[in-house]
């Protein structure tokens, strides 16, 4: 009954093709409580033995009604943070809210709802543990988790360069 509840929640979290989670397995009492304006958002990964060829990219980003031709981009910094004590990193995320964006003109262009986003973070792949992000409240993050198939290329050495 408890995997069924647990993936009627998942299920019904889908929103534009990213999944919602709102149940955490991981104790995260030993991070900071989020400051005022703030809230603490955790990516939970599933632990396998191919942890070490897997890295996680997440973004951090708000869903706005934008034009439909222009690319946007949410400003704001990223900071890594130590756990003092633990071992452990976690994230926060500062912004003012303000967007860059291109400037072709698109006068005929319908509005569009898009998640603007700032940089992406690549991190490492650790399904021991969660990666603990402090957003401001309004904000979300997604984030995409890559593999490997397991193959390594070497790099041509370049000689008799002039």
């Amino acid at each position: 009954m408890k995997k069924v509840l647990a993936l009627a929640v998942l299920f019904m979290g889908t929103i534009s093709g990213v999944m919602a989670q709102t149940i955490t397995k991981v104790d995260v009492s030993i991070f900071p409580k989020p400051e005022n304006g703030y809230k603490q958002v955790v990516i939970e990964v599933p632990h396998s033995d191919l942890d070490s060829s897997k890295k996680i990219e997440f973004k951090v980003g708000k869903w706005m009604e934008v034009d439909g031709c222009n690319y946007f981009n949410l400003m704001g910094t990223l900071e890594e943070k130590d756990l003092s004590g633990w071992g452990y990193t976690y994230y926060t995320f500062e912004t003012k809210g303000e967007v860059t964006s291109t400037m072709m003109a698109c006068p005929d262009s319908e509005k569009r709802n898009l998640f603007v986003t700032a940089l992406p973070q690549l991190t490492r792949y650790n399904g021991k543990m969660p990666i603990v992000i402090y957003v401001p409240e309004g904000y979300d993050v997604t984030y995409s988790i890559y593999k490997t198939d397991g193959e390594e290329y070497k790099a041509l050495e370049v000689r008799n360069r002039k």
